[in-house]
């Protein structure tokens, strides 16, 4: 086979990357996390959002605390698509493919006040963090303790981003 020939085919063939864990599992947990990872995509949007229309007495201490959590969130899109690649499975194509897999909802209100902000954002990274629950028992099943591991992290920083958006909610 001729060296073009030979590239040729390497450029064609099928992205399949070699895994112990077996189809099944690719299959499965490449889905939950290309699933998790719409709604990584839209919770950062929201976040984002909401920090571009934030107003009102405490702007400053929202618009900053909206920026660093979009900056975390928006941190796990890269790790959680390289891991779907890593069980050779293929992730998200487009916007659409997301929106289309995406579990939470978008808000695309004129206005939303601030209080409602918090709250919105405080339940969706609650829904967030069940939905790597259920992705993390789905690793356990399949014995794929590195994903696992990464989801314990993310699911962590989740709760800590519901907890500050809650507390900044409060109303005395």
């Amino acid at each position: 086979m001729t060296d073009l020939a030979a590239a040729k085919k390497h450029r064609l063939a099928p992205l399949t990357t070699p895994t112990p864990l077996g189809t099944d599992a690719t299959r499965d947990i490449s889905a939950e996390l290309n699933a998790l990872l719409a709604d990584t995509f839209a919770l950062y949007f929201k976040t984002k959002n909401f920090h571009w229309h934030m107003s009102g007495p405490s702007f400053r201490d929202y618009h900053l605390l909206l920026d660093e959590q979009s900056d975390q969130i928006f941190a796990t899109v890269d790790p959680i698509a390289e891991r779907v690649r890593k069980l050779g499975g293929t992730t998200l194509r487009s916007s659409g493919h997301a929106v289309r897999l995406q579990r939470l909802s978008d808000n695309d209100a004129d206005f939303v006040t601030p209080a409602d902000m918090l709250a919105e954002l405080s339940q969706d990274n609650q829904r967030v963090a069940a939905f790597m629950r259920e992705t993390h028992a789905l690793c356990d099943r399949y014995g794929d303790v590195a994903t696992a591991s990464l989801l314990e992290v993310w699911i962590d920083e989740a709760e800590r981003r519901t907890w500050f958006l809650f507390e900044a909610g409060r109303q005395s």
